[in-house]
């Protein structure tokens, strides 16, 4: 696995982390079938908890096909941040074409009820001889 690009965003204390990575070995490049890992850190290096409640993500091949996944927490878990915790967690998706991209949210809630989407900045998912 050779790693692609990794983007990081803080918001109102929450930094996302994402590296990426092809998964050669798992892909079918005559199928159209391209598979990527990411993983990401979430780290509170605020002064308040937060609880991940969900998720919202967009990814878009190199054709402008757009896929939208929402749901519940991250691979089964509502992680539970006090200040200076952090969870890191390792997923994957399947593109139809050799170069795409990540974007998109998590939405948190503080212990008081309020709720607030960290940001998930833009990363790259390609193949290692297509970053250029």
């Amino acid at each position: 696995m050779a790693a692609t690009e990794s983007s990081t965003a803080v918001t109102d204390g929450i930094r996302v982390t994402v590296r990426a990575s092809h998964i050669a070995e798992q892909s079918l490049p005559l199928a159209g079938r391209y598979v990527f890992s990411y993983t990401v850190k979430i780290a509170n290096e605020g002064n308040e908890p937060a609880q991940l409640r969900s998720r919202h993500w967009t990814i878009t091949d190199s054709m402008g096909k757009v896929e939208e996944v929402r749901g519940p927490g991250v691979v089964g878990h509502q992680p539970h941040l006090r200040p200076g915790e952090h969870f890191e967690y390792t997923s994957g998706c399947v593109l139809q074409t050799p170069r795409g991209e990540m974007r998109g949210t998590y939405q948190m809630q503080r212990p008081d009820g309020r709720m607030f989407d960290a940001v998930i900045a833009p990363f790259l998912l390609a193949l290692p001889h297509s970053l250029n």
